[in-house]
C-alpha cells in the first residue's frame, strides 16, 4: 500500500520530536518578538499619523495605536532597531525553516479537529506557517531590492506581521507548557504525532542537528550584520550595497542615484536650481549662493534605511532647519514641515517631518557632507539630514520646503 503524508508511517526521520521542536519554538519566540517590536518601531519611525505622504498602509486602524512621535534623541535610533529587525530576521531564517520542517507532519494530521482546542491549534498553526513564510520571503525580498510580489512592500508587510503575530502569540499560549515539560524533560518520553512511529536509522544526533541549524544562523548573521559595522562591510555578501559611491568625502552607501531618480545636471545647476521656502510670512526663493551667506552649523549623524544598512556618522554642514523656518515668520516654535524632492516618481519624493524634528539643530538642511560639496548621487545641490530619521525622510534634491499646515 503506497504510503501519503496523511499517513504517519510517511514521515520517517528520526530527528523529530517534541524536545527538538521546543527548543526551536523557545529561541523563535524571543527571536520573533524582538522582529515584531522592532518592526513596529520602524513603522512608528515612519510618523505615519503625521501626513498621507507618510502613510503607506492607509485604513490601518487600530492597528496603529501604538504610534507616537518619533524622537531625535539617541541620534542612532533608528540605525539601532532597524538593524537589528533586518540581522535578526536573516539570522533566524534556519530556525524558522527548522521548525516548519519538524512540525510538518502535524499539517497533515487526521482527523483535520478533534476538540475545539485542537482546531484552534491547526488553526493557528496554517496561520503561522503560511505568516511565517509570508514576512521572511518578503522581508528578504525588500532587502535585496527585489520587488518580485504584488503590491506595495508597505502594506503588505505591515499587514501580514499582524496576522502572523497573532497566529504566533495564540500558538505559544497553547504550547508554551508543553514546550517548557519537554525542555526539562531533556529527552523524548511520550510517543506523539512528531515521533515517526517507524524512524528510520539516525545519521547525525538531534543536538548535531541543533548545531547545524546554529551554523546555519551564524552563517547568515556573519555575511549580514557587516552592513552596520564600520570595517566589516566587505562582509556583508547578503547585503545589498547599492551603486559604488568611489572613495572620499561621499565614499558611504548609496540606493538611488540621481540618474535613478531623473535629476538632470541642468536643473541643479547654480544657475537654474532655487530652494523655495513658504511659511507663516510668505515665500522666499534662495540660491545655493543665498543658503551659504546664512549661518552654516554641523551635525554627525548616520544614514540608515529600512533594508537594514547605515553608515557611521558622518559630518553634515548646511543650514538648520529651525533658521530656515524663522526666514518663513516661524521664529519661535518651528512647526513642521513638508518636503518636497526634485525627484518626480517613487515614494518618498515628497515627506513630512515633526516640529521637534525641526527643531532639533541637529536637523539641516545639508550642502556638503565630510567637508566636501554634496555629490549628485548624494542630494547635491542640498538634502535633509535628520537625527534618528529613516533615510527616506532624509530627502535628496530638495527643492521646497512648507512650513506649517501639512497636506
Amino acid at each position: 500500500m503506497r504510503r501519503t503524508p496523511f499517513s504517519p508511517s510517511f514521515w520517517r526521520s528520526p530527528l523529530r520530536g517534541p524536545w527538538f521542536t521546543s527548543v526551536l519554538g523557545v529561541v523563535l519566540l524571543g527571536g520573533i518578538t524582538v522582529l515584531f517590536v522592532t518592526g513596529l518601531l520602524s513603522y512608528a519611525a515612519y510618523n505615519p499619523d503625521l501626513s498621507p505622504v507618510n502613510d503607506k498602509t492607509p485604513g490601518k486602524g487600530l492597528l496603529g495605536f501604538y504610534l507616537f512621535a518619533w524622537p531625535t534623541d539617541p541620534h542612532w535610533l533608528y540605525r539601532l532597531t532597524q538593524g537589528t529587525h533586518v540581522t535578526l530576521g536573516i539570522t533566524l531564517i534556519p530556525v524558522l525553516l527548522a521548525k516548519l520542517w519538524s512540525v510538518v507532519p502535524k499539517l497533515f494530521t487526521l482527523p483535520p479537529a478533534r476538540s475545539l482546542a485542537h482546531a484552534l491549534e491547526r488553526v493557528s498553526l496554517l496561520l503561522l506557517v503560511g505568516g511565517g513564510l509570508f514576512e521572511f520571503v518578503t522581508g528578504v525580498l525588500n532587502v535585496q531590492l527585489d520587488y518580485l510580489f504584488p503590491g506595495s512592500f508597505y502594506p503588505l508587510h505591515f499587514y501580514g506581521a499582524w496576522v502572523f503575530f497573532g497566529a504566533f502569540l495564540a500558538h505559544a499560549v497553547l504550547k508554551m507548557p508543553i514546550a517548557w515539560r519537554n525542555l526539562r524533560r531533556m529527552r523524548e518520553e511520550e510517543r506523539t504525532e512528531l515521533v515517526a512511529p517507524d524512524p528510520d536509522p539516525p545519521t547525525v544526533s538531534r543536538r548535531g542537528a541543533l548545531g547545524l541549524v546554529g551554523g546555519g544562523s551564524l552563517l547568515l548573521f556573519g555575511t549580514s550584520v557587516g552592513q552596520d559595522v564600520d570595517g566589516l562591510r566587505w562582509s556583508a555578501v547578503l547585503a545589498p550595497h547599492g551603486a559604488d559611491p568611489g572613495s572620499g568625502p561621499g565614499g558611504f552607501q548609496i540606493n538611488k542615484t540621481a540618474a535613478y531618480a531623473g535629476i538632470g545636471s541642468a536643473e541643479v545647476s547654480e544657475e537654474n536650481w532655487r530652494l523655495t521656502v513658504t511659511g507663516h510670512t510668505g515665500t522666499v526663493r534662495l540660491s545655493r549662493a543665498a543658503l551659504l551667506q546664512l549661518p552654516l552649523h554641523s551635525s554627525a549623524l548616520p544614514i540608515a534605511c529600512v533594508e537594514g544598512w547605515s553608515t557611521s556618522d558622518q559630518w553634515w554642514r548646511g543650514v538648520r532647519l529651525r533658521d530656515l523656518a524663522a526666514l518663513v515668520g516661524h521664529d519661535g516654535d518651528p512647526p513642521d514641515v513638508f518636503v518636497e524632492s526634485l525627484q518626480r516618481h517613487g515614494a518618498f519624493r515628497r515627506a513630512a517631518l515633526r516640529a521637534n524634528q525641526v527643531a532639533d539643530p541637529r536637523s539641516l538642511l545639508a550642502l556638503f557632507v565630510n567637508g566636501e560639496t554634496l555629490t549628485p548621487d548624494h542630494g547635491h545641490p542640498a538634502r535633509v539630514i535628520v537625527p534618528a530619521a529613516p533615510g527616506v525622510l532624509n530627502t535628496k534634491w530638495v527643492a521646497r520646503l512648507t512650513f506649517g499646515d501639512l497636506p
